[in-house]
Formats: C-alpha cells, sequence, structure tokens
C-alpha cells in the first residue's frame, strides 16, 4: 500500500514538469529528501534554507461577505511589500509560509510576483478560517458537509487555486477556543479527509488547549495521527504543560508571535520544551505584517525580523546551539509540512 508521504511526493514530481521544473523522477535522493509546493512549484527541501513558517503579506479583515481581489491595487501591494520581503532574504531566510487563507485575503497572483521579485520561496494554502465567530467563512461553509468542503480543498491541491495554476502547501484552518461549535468540528473533519487525500499538514488558529485537543479526537477519530497537525498561535496557552501533552501525542506546538519586545517569554517557552526532550515538535515564526486594504498598506507592521535580531543571540545565550537553531528554523518545518 502507497504511503500518504509517498502520494504527496509522487504527487510533487508530477507537478514539477507543469511548473516548468526539470523532471527529477529519477533521482532517488530528491525523493527521499522531500519537496514542498512553493507558489512557483515544488522545491526540494534542502534549498529552502531557513524558513519562517507563519507570517502575513496581505489581510483583509473586513469579512467574507465582502472581501474580493478589487478590495486591493497589486501593483501598490507590491511596491510596499517588496522591500520588507527582500529583507527577509537579506537576513538568511529563503523560504516564507504565507499563512492568510481564502477569504481573508489570500491572492496566489500577488504572491508569485512577490517571490519572484525577492528570491523568496513563499508557500500559500487551502483551508476555510472559521475563528471570530465564522466572519471570514463563505457563506455555504456554514452548511456545507467535511466531505464537500475537502472535496473544494483538493482540488486546489490537484488543478490548483482559481485559474493561477498556483497549488497550495498545506492545509489552513481556523478555529475559535473550545468547545468547538459543530461548523467547526466540519472544518476539522474537512481538513483531515484533505490530509488523506493530499498528504497537506493542517495548520489549525485554534485558541487555547481545549479546542485543540478536541481537534486532535476529532482527527483521531477520522483516522489521521496527532503529528499532521499543527497548533498555531500555542504561545496563547498559559498553561504549558499543555504543550508538552500534545507535543507528546504528537502535535506540533507553533510559537509563533515573535516580536522584539516579547522574545525572552519566546526563550523561555522554547527552553521548556527543550528540557523535556520535544525540541524537535516545534516551530517558531512571528505572525507578521501586513498590508492591511483599509490603510494601504500605512498600518502597524509587526516585523518579520525579530528572530533573527532577537530571538537568535537570546537562544545562543541560552546555551541553544547553531545545530538547534537549524532545527527550529528549518529540520522542524521541513518535517512538519511533510507529514504524510
Amino acid at each position: 500500500m502507497i504511503t500518504r508521504r509517498e502520494l504527496l511526493c509522487n504527487t510533487l514530481l508530477g507537478a514539477m514538469s507543469v511548473a516548468g521544473i526539470s523532471s527529477l523522477r529519477g533521482q532517488q535522493k530528491v525523493a527521499d529528501q522531500g519537496l514542498i509546493m512553493t507558489v512557483r512549484g515544488p522545491v526540494p527541501v534542502e534549498r529552502l534554507g531557513f524558513i519562517l513558517s507563519h507570517e502575513h503579506v496581505l489581510v483583509d479583515f473586513i469579512g467574507a461577505r465582502d472581501t474580493g481581489y478589487h478590495r486591493w491595487d497589486r501593483e501598490d501591494v507590491v511596491h510596499v511589500m517588496t522591500p520588507k520581503l527582500a529583507a527577509v532574504k537579506a537576513a538568511g531566510f529563503d523560504t516564507l509560509f504565507e499563512c492568510t487563507p481564502a477569504w481573508l485575503g489570500r491572492d496566489p497572483r500577488l504572491l508569485v510576483r512577490l517571490s519572484e521579485a525577492t528570491g523568496l520561496h513563499i508557500v500559500t494554502n487551502t483551508g476555510y478560517y472559521g475563528a471570530r465567530q465564522n466572519r471570514f467563512l463563505p457563506a455555504h461553509a456554514m452548511t456545507a458537509s467535511p466531505e464537500s468542503l475537502a472535496e473544494e480543498w483538493i482540488a486546489e491541491w490537484e488543478r490548483g487555486i482559481e485559474d493561477t495554476g498556483v497549488k497550495p502547501g498545506f492545509i489552513k484552518i481556523g478555529l475559535d477556543e473550545g468547545p468547538l461549535s459543530d461548523v467547526h468540528k466540519r472544518l476539522v473533519r474537512a481538513a483531515a479527509i484533505a490530509h488523506r487525500k493530499t498528504g497537506l499538514a493542517i495548520v489549525s488558529h485554534t485558541g487555547g488547549g481545549p479546542g485543540v485537543f478536541e481537534a486532535l479526537d476529532v482527527l483521531a477519530d477520522e483516522g489521521v495521527a496527532a503529528d499532521a497537525f499543527i497548533w498555531v498561535h500555542a504561545q496563547g496557552e498559559q498553561d504549558t504543560q499543555r504543550h508538552v501533552v500534545a507535543a507528546r501525542r504528537g502535535c506540533w506546538i507553533s510559537l509563533d508571535g515573535v516580536q522584539d519586545d516579547n522574545a525572552a517569554q519566546y526563550v523561555e517557552n522554547i527552553l521548556a520544551l527543550r528540557e523535556a526532550g520535544l525540541l524537535h515538535k516545534i516551530l517558531i515564526s512571528q505572525d507578521a505584517g501586513w498590508y492591511e486594504p483599509e490603510t494601504k498598506g500605512n498600518s502597524t507592521f509587526r516585523s518579520y525580523l525579530s528572530i533573527r535580531s532577537v530571538l537568535i543571540p537570546l537562544l545562543k545565550e541560552s546555551g541553544v546551539t547553531d545545530r538547534e537553531v537549524k532545527k527550529l528554523l528549518h529540520d522542524n518545518v521541513v518535517d512538519a509540512f511533510r507529514t504524510a
């Protein structure tokens, strides 16, 4: 029986010719190392370098009913965002996972433009965001079955988003804190179904601990292991023992709100998980950016550079090695996003 990882790898290899990249079907080494789907096609993981696993380029908070490409001028977004993303590349990061979902400002054409302009590998997503009381869910998602939702997301993986040919590299869902509503349980089930078909990791804005463990139970009921699930904004959980419990279950712990003024707290969280033998289950990022259509990019901008300028020096002062930094910013991300 073919494994989900083999399925994902074979699909990526097949897509390379579509993306205009030379075929690697005969190169077993690359197949063993894996590939990640970026907005410009699949890329071998060894070329991804240091990775920011949870960031944003553009977010539109107007709500699913009113959002759309008419809300922003791509040329203006490119003008504003190119130097900010070029600074990410100059700081030593080669890859950025753009976590803005559909109906909240996802724009694959924009991301291709920015990737071409900066040389960054950018990864986009499929899925729906139900957090904030479902404001960013399209109307049909409120009543759709998990199977029909998953069918939409699988289609984006197989054929590309809309008519762009751009394929997602992960599934993004958003949940409010538990207890999970029926709508949010259906989002988790849909993500499980899509994961089983595509091998894509499930990245979940999940609030505090109760919703996380409910979601893990739903995944288990669907036959999906916890290591397919990334607990986004886990730093919001005050009881850090829940991080340990979830990580030992297999869940990825994403500590992704790093900024200059809070980096010391992230060091404490990372060291606590390291002490528990769970460094290999941590992802770190900044949840930074972003261009907002309402302000034409003039809103307060969260820095993309806090990990490089503040967090890494603090980690090294605390005894974290260069090898462990690489684990946090490359190895773990690659392992998390190729869970199939």
